[in-house]
Order: C-alpha cells, then sequence, then structure tokens
C-alpha cells in the first residue's frame, strides 16, 4: 500500500457519533475470540476438520491435553507448528543454554544484566511487608506473604523474538522469592530455539525452559503433563489463543490477566514535536496488531502528526506492518479541550497511557485508569516496555479499570495468622456469642465458650 492511497483513521469526538465509532474500533482488539483473520480460520478448518471459533479450538486443545497429557501437547505442535518433537526434544537442554549463552555477544548480555538489576531493584522496593498488630490482652495478629512455590512463564515467538518479557516476567517473580518458574515458548526461531532468549534464560538462571507455545503450553503448565510439572500460576502475554486458554485454565490455576494486543493513548499539545508522537504511535502499532490513538485539541498538531507518520513509516523496518495496524487499529481523534481528552482516556484505560502536554500533572491525577503512564517527552513507552523496572505486562482492553500491571507481589500470596490468649478471648466472647446465635451457628458460640469455662 502506497502512502498515497493509505490513511489514518480520524474521529471528531466533538460529534455525538465519534463514541459509537470509538467503541467499535475497540472492540477489535478486545479478546472476545471472535475476530480473527482468514488464514487463522483456513488453518482451523486445516487442523480440526471444521470452522471452529478460538474459543472451541482452546476448548478442545486444553481438554486434550488436560487427558492425554504430554501426547497430546506433541501432537498439536506438530499440526499448529509444524514441529516435529520428541518426547525428549520438548525441554532446552542445558547444555542448549549454556552455549547459547556462551556465543552471546557480551553488549547483549550486559544489557541483559543491567535491565535485571534495575527491574528487581523496582520490583524488591514495592514488596508487600509482613504486617503485625499486637492485642491489647498479649495476643497479635498478623498478615503474612509468601512467595508462590512454582510459576510458568508464557514467552511469544511469533513475530519477533521477546528476551524482554523473559526480564519482564521472570525478574519480578525471582525478586518475590518464587523457587521454580518454567518457561514456555513456541518452537520456532524467535521462541524457544531463538539463541538471544536462550541465553537471557541462562542468564537468569532459568533452567526449565519447553520448547512448546500456544493454547497447549498454557494447558501444559496448568494440568501439568509427562516432563512438565504444574505449576501454581501462569503470566506473560501472547496471542488470543493463549489469551484464551488463560481464561479456559483460570481456577485450576491463577493468572496474570486475560490479555489483548498492545495499545497507547497520547495525549498531546501544541508543545510536541510532531514526529515524536508519531513514532509513539507507530512503536506499539508495529507489534502488529497494535492499536495507538492520538487525543489532541488542535487540528493544525492532528494534521501535522499524520504528515509525520506518512514519512516516519517509509523508514522503518516493519513500517508496512506498522501501517496495516495503523490503518485498523488507529486513530487521531480531535477534542474539545484537555480535559475532554482526559475524560476518552478515562473511559478508554488504555494499557499505556503518554502524557505529552506542556502541563502533564495536570492531567495525571485524573486519569487514574492506565496500566503504566509515561510523563513528558523524554519519558517514551519504549522505555517501560525494556529498562525502566516496573513490568511490561500490563492490562488491556479496557481492563486498567479494574486490574493493575504485573509487579513482584503478584508472586506472593498472603494468610492471616491469629494468636488469642485466654483473656483476649473473654473479650470477644460476648460479640462472637451474639453474632452465632444471629446466625443460627451455636457450634460456633460453643466452641469459645468451652475454653472459658
Amino acid at each position: 500500500m502506497s502512502n498515497e492511497t493509505w490513511s489514518i483513521r480520524r474521529l471528531d469526538a466533538r460529534q455525538d457519533d465519534a463514541a459509537e465509532e470509538l467503541a467499535v474500533l475497540r472492540t477489535k482488539l478486545s479478546p472476545r475470540g471472535d475476530v480473527v483473520s482468514d488464514a487463522s480460520r483456513q488453518r482451523t478448518i486445516e487442523v480440526f476438520g471444521e470452522p471452529l471459533t478460538p474459543v472451541q479450538v482452546v476448548e478442545k486443545i486444553c481438554r486434550d491435553v488436560q487427558e492425554q497429557g504430554r501426547s497430546a501437547v506433541l501432537d498439536y505442535s506438530s499440526r499448529l507448528d509444524n514441529a516435529q518433537l520428541q518426547p525428549e526434544q520438548l525441554r532446552v537442554p542445558s547444555a542448549d543454554l549454556e552455549s547459547a549463552h556462551a556465543a552471546a555477544a557480551p553488549e547483549f548480555l550486559a544489557t541483559v544484566r543491567r535491565i535485571r538489576d534495575r527491574v528487581r531493584r523496582f520490583q524488591s522496593a514495592i514488596l508487600h511487608q509482613d504486617v503485625e498488630i499486637p492485642d491489647a490482652h498479649g495476643g497479635v495478629l498478623q498478615h503474612r506473604y509468601r512467595p508462590l512455590r512454582r510459576v510458568g512463564l508464557c514467552i511469544p515467538g511469533g513475530a519477533a523474538a521477546y528476551p524482554s518479557t523473559v526480564l519482564m516476567t521472570a525478574v519480578p517473580a525471582q525478586a518475590a522469592g518464587v523457587q521454580e518458574i518454567a518457561v514456555v515458548a513456541p518452537p520456532t526461531k524467535n521462541g524457544a530455539y531463538n539463541q538471544d532468549l536462550l541465553a537471557t534464560c541462562h542468564e537468569l538462571g532459568l533452567n526449565e525452559v519447553y520448547r512448546v507455545g500456544g493454547a497447549q503450553g498454557v494447558a501444559a503448565l496448568a494440568y501439568g503433563v509427562e516432563g512438565i510439572a504444574q505449576v501454581d500460576k501462569i503470566v506473560g502475554p501472547g496471542n488470543l489463543f493463549v489469551a484464551l486458554a488463560k481464561k479456559n485454565v483460570f481456577g485450576e490455576v491463577d493468572i496474570d490477566s486475560i490479555a489483548g494486543p498492545s495499545e497507547v493513548v497520547v495525549i498531546a499539545d501544541e508543545t510536541v514535536d510532531a514526529n515524536h508522537v508519531a513514532l509513539d504511535l507507530i512503536a506499539q502499532a508495529e507489534h502488529a496488531p497494535g492499536a495507538s490513538l492520538l487525543l489532541v485539541w488542535s487540528e493544525q498538531l492532528l494534521e501535522q502528526v499524520a504528515a509525520a507518520l506518512r514519512e516516519q513509516l517509509q523508514h522503518l523496518e516493519r513500517g508496512e506492518l506498522a501501517r496495516q495496524s495503523l490503518e485498523e487499529f488507529g486513530a487521531l481523534i480531535l477534542t474539545r479541550d484537555a480535559e475532554h481528552a482526559a475524560q476518552l482516556a478515562r473511559e478508554i484505560a488504555p494499557e499505556h497511557l503518554h502524557l505529552q502536554i506542556e502541563d502533564a500533572d495536570s492531567l495525571l491525577e485524573a486519569i487514574p485508569t492506565a496500566g503504566a503512564v509515561f510523563v513528558g517527552k523524554y519519558s517514551p513507552v519504549a522505555v517501560g516496555d525494556y529498562i525502566a523496572g516496573p513490568s511490561h505486562v500490563l492490562p488491556t482492553s479496557g481492563t486498567a479499570r479494574f486490574a493493575s500491571g504485573l509487579s513482584a507481589n503478584d508472586f506472593l500470596r498472603s494468610h492471616a495468622v491469629m494468636t488469642f490468649t485466654r483473656e483476649g478471648l473473654a473479650a470477644v466472647a460476648p460479640d462472637v456469642g451474639r453474632l452465632a446465635e444471629k446466625e443460627g451457628l451455636t457450634a460456633h458460640k460453643a466452641s469459645v465458650d468451652i475454653r472459658l469455662t
């Protein structure tokens, strides 16, 4: 598609019909399970013999893995990923991890270490702390946090390799004190055969890496199969089928979220460089798919960004992929003013929010519904993706209304510990008894009274 025929969607949010159009745009990227490409639909028919929906595909895969174990995992790896693996090839050998690490460029490993240290420092600083409250009668109430025993990390490996996701999932888990971490990545050149990804795993001390992706990888972690022990929690991004599989197994294990494709909302004013904004929008769009939305109240700036998008896309390696995402999922949105832009951003509740305005602090408190916020022209989303410290695994598709980004605290579980003395029990016994009688649970009252007679 040439620059002459391409254009990004423009919405005038000052008009009443814009809200409906924006809602339709947002629905396209939500993990509802009913939007797939023609190629994916045809592939489903080839593999399963019928036009199943993504939800039906995932339910079948998870059920087969639960019932048949490793044989189903290997079968789906063959049918979906064209990977002919023997059982002993499912786990990446330690020698492969070591050789990838030995062959990695020293500069790359130095970068991995610096990122690891920054992420660990941030994640350790925000860890929940045990709380102890003394009772007036000598007892004590405690709230204790303890790390999960074993977790699984889903690392994508389709169109690109993501050693950054290894860092952004494993290091928070390690900061929390998790001892067993299993990594699954698809058996592709960008997944479990990617040397930089394997080198990163080895540098972080991750020696349990499996060549399996998609819904079958999620199911293997959730139910446990021969050679892959069940985990307590599954985290990490993935495509629609990974998201739906995590939703399907939730309850058997915990999950971080049901994530959709990457997204950014940029709010900008006339003080910005239009090329900066254009590249910020393209940076998310190049995930392909990725949603990139600009909120401005200056028609002149909107047009400047549109022109900058056309110019910048010509010089980028993934420019054509980004152009397709921008055309299908992007929008330049004209608002009445900054307050109106903040209102729309609250409603959108984006994964990434970038405030590129002169007085960014004025909007920061007005938009609490964002997975991560980037303030000012020197804080592009890329620093959050790679090095800042917070994890880049964030809520998408409007779920930032109620969900938070992944952190070390998500790898902790808590429980209360209650220690009463006789005097302390006697002090609360009348209230326990009164409420127990109201609820008709007389054994509750008796269990207290017998200790005081």
